[in-house]
């Protein structure tokens, strides 16, 4: 009792450090929707899911998963219609970091799309993996 009295600072850092660490550990980053590009690959194999690429147009040439679709965050809500096939399917959304695909998730759900997911990490943490990409070609 001694200790934590003359230490009341350093105590107090490790009980809320501690206590940040514990949540993040339970929540995770992406979001209940987000997956792994591990956890992506075996969706795209067992339920022949579609890779949606939210990024523009340019950074999509730059390198992207063969079979995905390039339809920019901005357009999604025009382009919607092409997409009307996937809405019961799994749709599987990538960015540059992730973070653009999870609002793109929020967009296509409020247009009735039920099987949305997000990549963890985005194109970055696809390439990490060893993941192929594809240059050039647009789709």
């Amino acid at each position: 009792m001694e200790f934590i009295q003359q230490n009341l600072l350093l105590v107090a850092v490790a009980v809320v450090s501690g206590t940040l660490l514990l949540g993040l550990s339970f929540r995770r980053p992406g979001g209940a929707r987000s997956l792994t590009p591990a956890q992506a690959t075996l969706l795209i194999n067992r339920e022949n899911a579609q890779l949606l690429d939210v990024r523009e147009p340019n950074e999509y040439v730059a390198g992207h998963p063969s079979d995905s679709r390039n339809i920019p965050v901005g357009s999604l809500v025009e382009r919607a219609d092409e997409l009307a096939q996937f809405k019961d399917t799994p749709v599987i959304l990538i960015c540059q970091s992730g973070a653009r695909s999870s609002s793109a998730c929020a967009k296509l759900a409020k247009l009735g799309f039920t099987r949305l997911h997000s990549l963890e990490g985005g194109i970055t943490a696809w390439a990490e993996a060893g993941l192929p990409l594809k240059k050039g070609s647009r789709r």
